[in-house]
């Protein structure tokens, strides 16, 4: 059968007596769209009661089929949060339980993009209300033209190609008679919680800001799936679509595309575990993540994410919605060691730790001048691996001379902290590298030698083997850097920003600006919204590190932050002060080693390194009302240092 004599054949089938009457009327009544009259030909006589192949043999194909679809499965405005109606002969009934569920228009929002090329790209809809903000749910596919996923499931947002950082808004107006620029119902996203891997269902949770100016209900989920022939309705924003016939999307939305639309159908396969689930409600591009509605429960069955226009469209069931919310789609793709075999190297059970005492905070000046583990950021700590063997600083992998805090959310150390005796160092030479996982927390938890497949990725020590390398103990302090919490995945290009990063201990120690040959150093990953996954482990692209020593006098604390970067966190500062220099072509070059202040570096990673921002000769007390710009100094020798 040829494609022409089966679209006669289709909409043979759907011309009912009642649809032919509608149509007829709609005819008689010239109520349709400039393109479709102009269509009509000229000698038409209209007359009601026409069966299918009179109204076939009176008007072209093509204009046949948009004036039934106008009819029959319309594409309804929305103007005011109310459903403008039409008659809909081929869905009797549908009227009262579309005004029944026009409740739900204030929920949906157009999502709209920043620092985009694109305007906006989809629909959204308010899925959740949780203390931390509202919970928004679009289609992948949407949300990642402006954001990729991360190693632990959820999304970051991408940057323009101008440098600055993108983002997205959800509109919750967008209608036909809509205000230019009305902003009054428009909420910023601030975090993607979740992006779904291409293997897994197209979902996407966006979380709103707390302080939203609008607050709208989420929609209820239904108590079952689908089923067939059940009446359900989309609620969206159909955009003009490239990829179906322009003339006849130009007649069946009457050239008005980018606002919101109510547009009912009917199930048309039911979801099983063979099936998808999939409609007949009139869709195009920018109903991707619209919410589909059954008008018999008053409640969502599903999530839209595709379709071909005038044919069919699939969406994402609501049990599967319902697990979404509930976490259990989210899964951290990659590696994560199971057994000895997998690491490669070998393994230390907990009893090999015993007697380890870690990082000393009463190191420097006897004792008399702390230097106390800076807190970590509340999300960080949430994801802090917990030792066996309990020690008394939260999250502490105590090894000779340091001390390590792993993340078993992101499989990298999120803080390293070492005692350094300048005086008392040995040398050991570095011999054939053995690697080992630490018991203490989950094998599945550490990395392996096979996330360090890559020829360009290291494993890049945090604690440099050189610096608890003192006293009696320098041998197994030398042996325990050798541990995969004390390793980032590091990418070759690193290692020319490294020259300056790798001796500032050595130069601080040796420096008569600072008193003693004692320090106590804190390293840590910069953990970034663009940081690639490689062999199924995070690659951080920027690490930071905190000296403190006592000052000339030998009596007081000295404290500088140093940055290992591209300058990515510096633009990030900017932007987040509202600097226009963000803006303005920063651009981001090789490597390079900063020093930073330590009041910046905690505004940035969000760690709490109060105990030494005044020991800083970087720190100057805030003054004016303009937020003040990053204080840094590039670092092209050691001798720029400020100490």
């Amino acid at each position: 059968m040829t494609d022409t004599a089966e679209r006669r054949e289709t909409l043979r089938g759907l011309l009912t007596p009642r649809m032919i009457e509608a149509v007829n009327a709609r005819l008689a009544a010239g109520n349709l769209p400039p393109a479709i009259a102009a269509e009509l030909p000229a000698e038409i006589d209209i007359a009601t009661g026409r069966d299918a192949a009179q109204l076939e043999s009176l008007l072209p194909l093509p204009t046949l089929e948009a004036i039934v679809r106008l009819t029959g499965r319309p594409p309804l405005l929305v103007r005011n949060d109310k459903v403008v109606l039409e008659p809909l002969p081929d869905l009797p009934g549908a009227d009262a339980k579309i005004i029944a569920v026009q409740k739900y228009v204030p929920s949906v929002g157009r999502v709209e993009f920043v620092n985009s090329t694109m305007r906006w790209g989809g629909t959204g809809w308010v899925i959740d209300r949780r203390a931390t903000g509202d919970i928004i749910i679009t289609n992948r596919h949407v949300a990642k033209l402006v954001a990729q996923r991360a190693a632990n499931g959820s999304g970051v947002f991408l940057r323009s190609p101008g440098g600055a950082r993108q983002g997205i808004n959800v509109d919750f107006r967008e209608e036909d008679g809509s205000g230019a620029g009305d902003a009054s119902r428009t909420v910023q996203v601030v975090a993607v919680e979740y992006l779904a891997d291409d293997l897994a269902a197209d979902c996407a949770l966006l979380r709103v800001a707390t302080t939203a100016p609008v607050k709208p209900s989420p929609l209820p989920l239904a108590d079952k799936e689908a089923a067939m022939d059940e009446l359900v309705t989309l609620i969206g924003y159909p955009a003009r679509d490239a990829r179906n016939d322009a003339d006849a999307q130009e007649k069946y939305f009457r050239e008005l595309y980018d606002v919101k639309r109510l547009a009912p159908g009917r199930v048309t396969q039911a979801l099983t575990g063979q099936t998808l689930l999939m409609h007949d409600c009139t869709s195009l591009g920018g109903n991707s993540g619209s919410p589909l509605i059954s008008l018999e429960s008053g409640k969502v069955v599903g999530l839209h994410f595709a379709g071909v226009f005038g044919q069919g469209n699939s969406a994402v069931g609501v049990e599967t919605l319902k697990s979404l919310l509930k976490g259990n789609l989210v899964a951290v793709p990659g590696g994560g060691a199971t057994s000895e075999a997998t690491f490669g190297d070998g393994v230390h059970a907990a009893d090999f730790f015993k007697g380890r005492k870690g990082f000393s905070t009463k190191f420097l000046g006897k004792g008399k001048v702390a230097t106390p583990w800076p807190k970590l950021a509340p999300a960080a700590a949430a994801g802090l691996a917990k030792p066996s063997d309990k020690p008394k600083e939260a999250g502490e992998l105590r090894y000779t001379h340091f001390g390590v805090k792993y993340s078993a959310a992101d499989k990298v150390p999120l803080m390293t902290a070492v005692n350094i005796d300048g005086q008392k160092t040995v040398r050991i030479k570095r011999g054939r590298d053995q690697w080992f996982a630490d018991l203490r927390i989950p094998a599945a938890v550490q990395l392996g030698s096979a996330n360090y497949a890559d020829a360009e990725i290291d494993r890049g020590h945090l604690v440099r083997r050189e610096d608890p390398n003192w006293g009696g103990s320098a041998q197994l302090a030398n042996d325990d850097t050798f541990h995969y919490v004390n390793a980032a995945p590091q990418h070759s290009q690193l290692n020319q920003g490294k020259l300056l990063w790798q001796g500032l201990e050595n130069y601080i120690l040796d420096n008569a600006r600072t008193g003693g040959f004692l320090a106590s150093v804190f390293t840590g990953p910069i953990i970034g919204p663009d940081d690639p996954v490689i062999d199924g482990a995070r690659v951080p692209l920027e690490y930071w590190k905190l000296v403190a020593t006592l000052d000339e006098t030998g009596t007081k604390l000295r404290a500088t932050a140093y940055l290992l970067s591209q300058g990515q966190l510096i633009r990030d500062l900017l932007e987040r002060r509202s600097r226009t220099e963000a803006m303005e072509g920063i651009v981001l070059g090789e490597y390079r080693t900063f020093q930073i202040a330590v009041a910046d570096l905690a505004d940035a990673t969000g760690h709490d390194f109060s105990a030494y921002v005044a020991a800083d000769p970087l720190f100057r007390p805030q003054e004016g009302a303009e937020p003040a710009a990053p204080r840094f100094i590039p670092l092209d020798s050691l001798e720029a240092m400020q100490l």
